[in-house]
């Protein structure tokens, strides 16, 4: 047990709201978990600390430099954007992210909200509640479509383990598959076609986001990338709201250009009342929660421990700021 060293988590709760246990983290050393810290109480709470775990709480490079005994930061995500990498590698202070802790979760939440929109099972709940079934004159009761996805293209934009996990899904439903990767051909997996991204807007049915968030990425799905779309097709994203134009894809659904959206994120967390979205009857939101699967947040817990373990122990791993 290192005692003498001061650990501190500054938004805990998302990650572990009661279910899991902090006890392996407070093994290594003198830990307090703050749920939520707002960002005028960062340094005072975490003075003194030589390790800090935040989630989205963000360190910039005045947080850093007013941390003198700052020596490790760990990011409690995959996404390490919250962190200014140039300031904590000045100032001697190492960075970790947790990768791939929620492949499988988010690429669950993928087609769970493909399989909802194509096999409207809202909707079809919805009108069974308020009793259309009980009215129907026969067997079944249908009054929109539903839509097969055998034979259908999902454009996957982002090739890494979370597009992976969702491109072998789309083959086992008999889907053909389009990337937009810069991954070679060669290294993609059997039943994956590399594409360029018009292509991949062009002819895919079904288009699904797993790329980071850069100033490339930032509104790259924009009025002329949905014009691009298919009528009809649909668009999911898991991956980073400011992805997407949400005013411009709010016109695209609108029009009916796109059957639907999917969308477990969006450009300001929480959402803001006055999202466009939120008037689109056609756009399908959860609130940034395919990450949060009891599976992922303890395996998450269970990296992250093993991420202070480590770099206590003089070799610490899954560094982003080497």
């Amino acid at each position: 047990m290192n005692e003498q060293v001061k650990i501190v988590v500054l938004d805990g709760y998302a990650g572990n709201p009661g279910d899991l246990s902090w006890a392996p983290l407070e093994a290594l050393g003198e830990c307090t978990v703050y749920d939520r810290t707002a960002p005028d109480e960062v340094t005072a709470r975490a003075a003194g600390a030589q390790i800090v775990l935040t989630n989205k709480v963000v360190m910039d490079r005045a947080t850093i430099e007013a941390l003198p005994s700052l020596r490790y930061i760990g990011v409690m995500a995959t996404g390490y954007n919250i962190v200014d990498l140039d300031a904590a590698r000045h100032h001697g202070v190492v960075v970790t992210n947790v990768p791939a802790y929620s492949t499988t979760s988010v690429a669950q939440m993928v087609f769970a909200h493909l399989l909802d929109i194509t096999n409207s099972v809202q909707h079809y709940t919805r009108e069974a509640h308020q009793g259309q079934w009980c009215k129907s004159r026969d067997f079944t009761y249908l009054n929109t479509p539903v839509i097969e996805l055998c034979g259908k293209t999902m454009g996957i934009v982002g090739m890494g383990s979370i597009g992976a996990a969702v491109a072998k899904i789309a083959l086992a439903l008999g889907m053909n598959v389009l990337a937009h990767t810069s991954k070679p051909q060669e290294a993609l997996p059997e039943g994956i076609t590399k594409a360029d991204l018009d292509t991949v807007f062009s002819t895919s049915d079904v288009i699904s986001l797993h790329c980071p968030l850069t100033a490339d990425t930032r509104g790259m799905v924009n009025a002329q990338r949905l014009a691009q779309m298919k009528r009809g097709a649909i668009l999911i994203n898991t991956a980073r709201g400011p992805l997407v134009d949400e005013a411009a894809l709010a016109e695209a659904l609108a029009s009916g250009h796109l059957l639907g959206a999917g969308l477990d994120v969006l450009s300001v967390e929480t959402q803001l009342p006055s999202n466009p979205l939120l008037s689109q009857p056609t756009c399908h939101i959860t609130p940034h929660l395919g990450w949060a699967s009891t599976e992922a947040r303890q395996r998450l817990m269970n990296t992250l421990v093993a991420n202070v373990a480590a770099y206590l122990k003089g070799t610490p791993q899954n560094v982003v700021n080497a």
